[in-house]
């Protein structure tokens, strides 16, 4: 199967799904936010919409199970761990500070001295502590998905290794659940790695062809997100209708499945690259800085202009942190970090002409290296 350079609608969807979390925080939310009173009070003509954008967390996973399988496939842990740092740091420091400023300034947000340093490593969640911004709590969902992928990559990632990995990440999940074993459910995060696992499922079904046994990953990954899906409508995003929530669940998989069998392969704009590029970035800081900015303009502008002015503002300071921030502090950081895995390939090298002795055959005159999958940087995630 050819393959291009890059699949873009992967970045149209994750557009898409970093504006619906937007949306849902500007115009759905029923907590307290940017707006003095809840926003689906102040845009109850969205309201019956933009209260599911919090699904939008719900594509992201499934899109990272995908992209970070694709991204992991001939790497080693060292290696993949560093393409995470780099992919996650600069932009996730800088929304941190942010956050820090907002609160030294215009005393707004949970950006309180006690919570920076912590927040810094990203192990807050993991701390029991607040995050600086809300939004944060999904970072340290995924970061489990990277621990467990680190692991597999130490094994080798490889299509049995795969098969193993998902149904021993899936069943051990639901026995955790059954069992009420807390350590197990922290460490295997049952109510979100169907999304995960369905993600990784299709990326197998991308490379190597649509089989049976990958279907039935799909699948049962599909029923096991209704379950958690209606299980958050009922507690944790209250208001929620269960058919709806169904419904747009359902959506999710079947437009990935679309992505996964080549069907939206026509979706190729390049500018996608860009819109794929800010969706880190806007996820990060839009709700820092709705905070002042709509106490600013609001209610001086009428609702749906504030909104205008906030959404603009959160794209320009996403494409700003992107290119000041996020790319130059990616390479400066790779750069060093790929260094300091240097010695450690030293040493096994070393480890490895010892125990060969005199008798190693040298490499044949011409020989090359294995080339890496040619799909594996497909997609920067």
């Amino acid at each position: 199967m050819t393959r291009r350079a890059r699949l873009r609608e992967l970045d149209l969807l994750r557009f898409v799904a970093a504006l619906a979390v937007v949306f849902y925080h500007f115009t759905g939310f029923g907590g307290g936010g940017p707006w003095p009173e809840p926003a689906r009070n102040v845009f109850p003509e969205l309201d019956g919409i933009t209260r599911y954008g919090y699904l939008g967390v719900d594509l992201f996973f499934v899109i990272s199970g995908f992209v970070i399988l694709m991204s992991a496939w001939g790497r080693g842990p060292g290696e993949f761990g560093i393409s995470r740092l780099v992919r996650l740091m600069p932009a996730y420091w800088a929304s941190v500070l942010l956050g820090a400023a907002v609160y030294a300034v215009f005393r707004e947000g949970n950006g309180v001295p006690g919570l920076v340093v912590p927040n810094m490593t990203m192990m807050q969640g993991g701390l029991g502590l607040r995050n600086v911004d809300a939004v944060y709590w999904t970072l340290w969902v995924e970061m489990h998905f990277y621990v467990l992928v680190a692991v597999l990559a130490g094994i080798g990632i490889t299509y049995r290794s795969c098969l193993i990995f998902m149904a021993a990440w899936m069943f051990g999940g639901v026995f955790a659940d059954e069992a009420g074993n807390e350590l197990l459910q922290i460490m295997l995060v049952p109510t979100w790695s169907p999304y995960f696992i369905a993600g990784m499922a299709l990326y197998m079904i991308h490379r190597f062809g649509p089989t049976l046994l990958l279907w039935g990953y799909v699948a049962a990954s599909w029923l096991l997100a209704l379950h958690w899906g209606a299980w958050r409508a009922g507690n944790a995003f209250k208001g929620a209708d269960d058919l709806v929530v169904s419904v747009v669940v359902t959506g999710i998989f079947l437009v990935m499945i679309l992505v996964a069998t080549g069907r939206l392969s026509r979706v190729s704009w390049s500018g996608l690259t860009v819109l794929g590029a800010l969706t880190y970035p806007l996820y990060l800081v839009h709700s820092q800085l709705a905070l002042p900015l709509l106490d600013a303009v609001y209610p001086g502008l009428n609702r749906w202009a504030a909104l205008a002015v906030a959404i603009t503002a959160s794209l320009v300071l996403a494409y700003a942190l992107h290119r000041l921030i996020e790319k130059p502090g990616a390479r400066w950081m790779r750069a060093r970090l790929l260094a300091s895995l240097q010695p450690m390939r030293e040493t096994t090298a070393q480890s490895g002409q010892a125990g060969s002795g005199s008798s190693a055959s040298p490499a044949p005159v011409g020989s090359v290296p294995a080339a890496r999958p040619p799909d594996a940087e497909l997609v920067r995630n």
